[in-house]
């Protein structure tokens, strides 16, 4: 077990919430955009709402397992972001037949991003991004702790 073991699963941590709060900055932006893609009939579609999906950087319990089983000790390796998904929820139909992208029936396909879903969303990724700093902060102060014994 490596004395840095804490601070480099607090900083994946840090980078994978980075990542999740900039993913939810950019479904916020595009709340109103009516022509992020052109689908296979060439026409356009609106902003599909982004997720990110994390998951922890050894493979599951049968890792940690083998792990702790040969060395005695069992120590977590932090987290990583796998990918990055679209939302395939059906976009939102608003009436407002002067919209340039309405249909015949003055419809307007909107995007599928909720804002108060994705400011939860931010709200708990920030929670998470300052837990992690919390804990890089203690890491932190007990290596420099350590090192004050020797003096």
């Amino acid at each position: 077990m490596s004395i840095f073991n804490g601070i480099n699963t607090s900083a994946s941590g840090l980078t994978a919430q980075r990542l999740r709060m900039d993913t939810i900055a950019s479904n916020i932006a595009n709340v109103d955009t009516t022509r992020a893609t052109v689908n296979a009939e060439g026409e356009y579609e609106p902003y599909r709402r982004k997720m990110t999906v994390l998951s922890p950087k050894d493979q599951g319990f049968s890792s940690i397992l083998q792990h702790a089983s040969y060395r005695g000790e069992s120590e977590g390796s932090g987290v990583k972001v796998t990918q990055i998904v679209e939302d395939d929820e059906p976009f939102q139909l608003v009436y407002n037949p002067n919209h340039p992208d309405a249909n015949e029936d003055g419809y307007v396909e909107m995007p599928n991003v909720d804002p108060l879903k994705e400011m939860v969303d931010m709200m708990s990724a920030t929670r998470s991004y300052e837990a992690n700093v919390t804990s890089l902060n203690a890491s932190k102060t007990m290596l420099m702790k350590a090192l004050e014994i020797g003096k």
